[in-house]
């Protein structure tokens, strides 16, 4: 793939803007008083079914109205400004994409055409992102030739074709073997750190998000609940974490028995120390300060993000 024309800045600025949105379907509401600023990069779309995930997209696309509020997409108001917007916009469906009669060349140029591609520019762009995807020697067979792995790559192709600033991915790995679906985060990564593309990944495997993204917005019947750093979030939800004292060992561990802390193991003046009854890292400091020791390194043990996100939704 060639390096990218658009105008995308990989540094931390909002690239989604939400404020106070709602989407309803009759009765129903799919999202409900949605706001948040979310800044560029690659960004986990987190949830369980039916918590909204979709009808965000589908929001953000403008391919569904907005019941109450609004939201900007790379400075853009959505639906004011949806058709100029989409030429910035790439999309991964979930399902297939393409018609099956269509060869991974065909399907890739039309796409670049319905995203108000010249016809000469759609079918140089073609060849450079089915090259970029691994589908260069299969870009002339039919699509219903194609096995799991290879449609996931089309649809990737398709959505790059007209060179977005900002990528939407429905479960790009979904139906994968392994190493269709390392090859297939090794690709988002190239995008997300070297071309400059931001990136929102909605998925349930959470090691996909786990080793692409930078941050994660979670969801939950149809309201935001947590945005934050992945690493934050993990932190946050650590059960344990790895201190170095110096001073008053005894007196230290006494202290952190009675704070809720467990001594899990101990090496020199190193410990690991297992979080009880509401304690946290703030209990190790004020265990030093009571013993007369000092910290002088905490590192939070931290957990999954599959351990993380079930805090985060009150799973525990």
């Amino acid at each position: 793939m060639p390096e990218a024309t658009g105008t995308a800045d990989p540094g931390p600025h909002p690239i989604i803007e939400l404020d106070g949105v709602e989407v309803r379907y009759g009765k129903h509401t799919a999202l409900s008083n949605v706001s948040a600023s979310i800044d560029g990069g690659a960004i986990g779309l987190l949830g369980p079914n039916g918590a909204g995930k979709s009808s965000l997209i589908k929001a953000l696309l403008g391919l569904v109205t907005f019941s109450k509020g609004s939201a900007k997409v790379l400075g853009r108001t959505v639906g004011k400004q949806s058709g100029v917007l989409r030429r910035r916009l790439g999309y991964m469906p979930e399902r297939d994409a393409a018609f099956p009669d269509l060869t991974g060349f065909q399907a890739t140029w039309y796409a670049g055409r319905l995203a108000g591609m010249p016809d000469a520019d759609a079918r140089r762009r073609a060849h450079e992102v089915l090259l970029f995807a691994g589908m260069e020697e299969a870009r002339y067979r039919q699509v219903s030739t194609y096995s799991t792995g290879m449609r996931q790559r089309i649809k990737l192709a398709q959505a790059l074709v007209h060179d977005p600033d900002l990528l939407f991915l429905d479960e790009p790995t979904n139906g994968l073997d392994p190493k269709g679906r390392t090859e297939m985060l090794d690709l988002i990564k190239v995008l997300s750190q070297d071309k400059g593309v931001h990136v929102l990944l909605s998925s349930h495997l959470l090691r996909d998000v786990e080793e692409v993204c930078s941050q994660v917005v979670v969801m939950r019947q149809g309201q935001l609940v947590r945005h934050a750093p992945v690493n934050e979030l993990q932190a946050e939800t650590a059960d344990a974490c790895q201190v170095t004292i110096s001073g008053a060992f005894d007196a230290f561990c006494a202290e952190c028995a009675q704070r809720g802390l467990d001594v899990l193991s101990v090496k020199d003046l190193h410990l690991q120390l297992g979080f009880q009854n509401g304690a946290s890292t703030r209990t190790v400091f004020e265990a030093a300060q009571a013993a007369g020791a000092v910290v002088r390194r905490l590192t939070p043990v931290r957990v999954s993000l599959e351990d993380a996100l079930i805090d985060v939704l009150g799973g525990r």
